[in-house]
């Protein structure tokens, strides 16, 4: 599985690089801190494969990077992928090393 860091991420970012971000946590999560990417629960994401990109760099993270391996074992095993990103550590390493604004939870 192929991973980023949260150093990498910031950096895409704050290139405005074309890449699409999504969140794999619960809503409640979601509404509580986000980085601000797509949210398509762990639970949904068999419903809403069409919703990943296929063409472009898909970063997917989680709380941690648990749940956000998850998808992407997933969509690599039963969908083909081969574009997607874990996001070591999750919102809590981007709460860490990027932005200690973001509440830990």
């Amino acid at each position: 599985m192929k991973e980023i860091t949260v150093l990498e991420l910031k950096k895409l970012m704050d290139e405005k690089a074309d890449f699409q971000l999504i969140d794999v946590r619960r809503e409640d999560e979601f509404a509580f801190a986000n980085l601000g990417g797509e949210l398509v629960e762990l639970d949904a994401v068999p419903d809403n494969v069409e919703k990943f990109h296929k063409e472009k760099q898909v970063i997917v993270h989680c709380r941690s990077g648990k749940r956000s391996a998850d998808a992407i074992l997933y969509l690599e095993n039963n969908h083909g992928f081969n574009n997607l990103y874990n996001l070591v550590g999750g919102i809590l390493a981007w709460s860490d090393e990027i932005d200690p604004g973001i509440p830990k939870y």
